[in-house]
């Protein structure tokens, strides 16, 4: 067998990793993209290896009964979507088992019963913030090519997966509602009309560079604009083009962005028009008002508005507050966490490696009237000591929220030496999360897992686990001797 061997009629088992199908194959496991579980499709063999193939979906033979018609006209090769053509229930189902795989098989740990999993209540048009780059020539799809498409055309639009200067021209996007397919759809025109140039990633030229826009539930909308240097005229174009046409825009700012990449963490983002921040609104988990979240061009907020409130209900109760404890907020990032669970505890310690945050977390406690929140920036290994510890009080209860990475060896450490009577642990990687409670599980209990969707059509999902401190649970491996 070689790459290009076309293995005809193959039988997809399962979902797997990655969202790819699994099946098998003389003796061997296949790894398929582009199927649904219950598909037969002819599959191209993309990589070869002594114990595991990889594949994608050639041709379609007999569609699977959890398969439905993608509604994006980008679905294929776009990488956003890639869960599109499999059925919302189905979905959940494979995400629930992807969070039992982890904890189980990579962590080897003893679970209790998981909770259902809880779904989005929307499947489409759930995101706040999409990021749209610009290209001085779109990348053609091979039906594209093959329609005789024309070439050297600009694009605003998406990466595509895995490829760093391809560009491809975004129609219409359903992760984001209206006005964002507007906005991106007027400033492209805005561009070819006056001549403005689109930025080419791998030659350095060009003026345009990328677009983002962010949303709240209260209908406010922000704009980023980002080029590549500055020339007044064309930013005017741009910035005066959308401001008078879109009165849905609250925020519109922008970035004269010289550096070789695209990121605007580290510059100057100055505001045309309106405030430099949007605000969103989140009803306390009480359900006594609603807090308020200002959200700055760099600030940190779940791009699901909904399901950021069940995810950050879920992580309320499973810490059980009473009224009269130290909760440590790790990884706080603007303090969302640490002002939503502030009205029931005594004080709220919330730490993040990223200053600005804090400093966005402050002004969000302020203007939600919360007196009994305190923020902490820097290096979450080297923040949280002995010192600090000794400082500011061991915590009763620590909420966790790390990114993908998970937390660091010595974080996890120092959790077991503060001794908390509870830990709810927030994840967006099951995998990583399974490793750091191997390491807690010297001293705690699971007690409660909840699986949270965040991102419909997408093998992404959110993971809470509850610790209890004291009768530590024993792995999987222990438990067979």
């Amino acid at each position: 067998m070689k790459k290009g061997t076309i293995l005809e009629a193959i039988y997809l088992e399962s979902m797997a990793a990655e969202g790819k199908c699994v099946a098998r194959v003389d003796g061997k496991v296949l790894f398929v993209n582009g199927g649904a579980p219950g598909d037969t499709v002819d599959v191209e063999v993309t990589k070869i290896k002594s114990n595991f193939l990889e594949g994608k979906a050639a041709r379609l033979r007999k569609a699977s009964e959890h398969r439905v018609e993608p509604v994006c006209s980008h679905f294929g090769f776009c990488g956003g979507c890639k869960w599109q053509h499999i059925n919302y229930p189905t979905q959940l189902q494979y995400k629930q088992q992807q969070v039992i795989d982890n904890l189980q098989h990579l962590g080897g740990l003893h679970l209790p019963e998981i909770n259902p999993i809880i779904p989005s209540s929307k499947t489409e048009f759930y995101r706040n913030r999409l990021d749209f780059s610009a290209s001085a020539i779109r990348w053609l799809t091979h039906e594209e090519l093959k329609s005789g498409a024309p070439f050297g055309e600009p694009a605003l639009g998406f990466h595509v997966p895995k490829s760093f200067d391809k560009v491809f021209d975004v129609q219409r996007c359903y992760l984001q509602a209206e006005p964002s397919n507007t906005i991106r759809l007027a400033i492209k025109e805005i561009c070819l009309r006056e001549n403005i140039s689109f930025f080419d990633l791998r030659k350095q030229t060009g003026y345009l560079r990328t677009v983002t826009i962010r949303t709240t539930s209260t209908d406010e909308v922000m704009v980023i604009v980002q080029v590549a240097f500055d020339k007044p005229e064309w930013l005017a174009s741009i910035l005066e083009g959308i401001g008078n046409r879109f009165s849905q825009i609250t925020s519109l700012l922008y970035a004269v962005n010289t550096k070789r990449n695209d990121t605007f963490q580290d510059q100057d983002i100055i505001t045309w028009k309106g405030k430099p921040y949007i605000t969103e609104s989140m009803i306390k988990p009480d359900k006594s008002g609603a807090l308020q979240f200002r959200i700055g061009p760099k600030s940190f907020y779940q791009t699901n508005s909904e399901q950021a409130y069940e995810l950050y209900r879920v992580a309320w109760q499973l810490a059980d507050l009473k009224g009269n404890e130290l909760v440590y907020d790790l990884y706080t990032g603007t303090g969302t966490i640490a002002n939503f669970v502030a009205g029931q505890a005594k004080k709220v310690i919330g730490l993040e490696y990223v200053e600005a945050a804090i400093e966005d977390a402050k002004v969000n406690s302020s203007i939600n009237g919360i007196s009994n929140t305190e923020f902490y920036a820097g290096d979450m290994k080297d923040l949280l000591d002995d010192a600090f510890l000794q400082r500011h009080g061991k915590p009763d209860v620590v909420i966790t929220d790390p990114p993908r990475a998970g937390m660091h060896e010595d974080v996890c450490k120092m959790l077991l030496k503060a001794e908390p009577n509870r830990v709810v642990y927030v994840s967006c990687n099951p995998a990583t999360q399974a490793r750091d409670l191997k390491i807690l599980s010297e001293k705690y209990s699971i007690v409660a897992v909840q699986p949270v969707d965040m991102f419909p059509h997408t093998m992404h999902v959110e993971n809470v686990v509850s610790l209890k401190l004291g009768n530590r649970f024993q792995l999987a491996s222990e438990m067979s001797k």
